[in-house]
């Protein structure tokens, strides 16, 4: 079983980021029920605006997809940016969207039986609202969500923390991502064993 994070943070590598710290911290506890995969910052890529699996001229969308097909489960990790994803989040679920029109021998759609979750940093209010945003437009291209399909730390108000900074991890976060990787990783392991049937 493997596992893919597309992080969605702004800033393009060797920057750090939190939202590549939390993924981090996410696919650790991935591995620790035996699910191997890879992190991807989408902000090192070309990745070009559109709702195609390729945009051509150099589009890097489409090696990034094939590394989502091949997974059992993606995990998405965003800033929060004036109350919403980030920008590059949104266009990752703008590309995501191609999937609607791309189904198996039996008319589901590619992403059936993949499981999707979601962690969420920022020094504001909204990991809730970011969350929802993104879970709706994982749900509606065909991924699949387990109980607590979110990890996500907010700092204080008005406060300029970053949680890549932080001298320990929290407990309330490090239990949340403990149990959104044990969720999904069952979930992940049913929907291969019992598949979703055609409509």
């Amino acid at each position: 079983m493997r596992a893919l994070a597309l992080v969605c943070t702004l800033h393009a590598s060797p920057a750090p980021s939190s939202s590549h710290h939390l993924a981090s911290q996410v696919m650790a506890e991935f591995a620790r029920h035996g699910v191997q995969g890879e992190i991807i910052r989408v902000a090192d890529h070309d990745v070009r605006p559109g709702v195609e699996t390729d945009m051509g001229d150099g589009d890097a969308w489409p090696a990034i997809r094939a590394k989502i097909l091949a997974a059992d489960i993606l995990l998405i990790a965003t800033p929060i940016w004036l109350g919403h994803p980030s920008s590059i989040c949104q266009r990752v679920l703008e590309r995501l969207d191609a999937e609607l029109s791309e189904t198996d021998d039996q008319g589901l759609p590619l992403v059936y039986g993949k499981v999707a979750a979601v962690a969420v940093v920022g020094n504001e209010d909204g990991a809730h609202k970011v969350s929802a945003d993104v879970f709706q437009g994982l749900d509606d291209v065909g991924f699949s969500l387990a109980p607590g399909a979110v990890t996500y730390w907010v700092g204080e108000a008005m406060h300029g923390t970053d949680y890549q900074d932080l001298d320990k991890t929290p407990e309330a976060v490090a239990s949340t991502t403990r149990t959104l990787a044990t969720n999904a990783v069952h979930l992940a392991h049913l929907l291969a064993d019992h598949p979703y049937p055609a409509a």
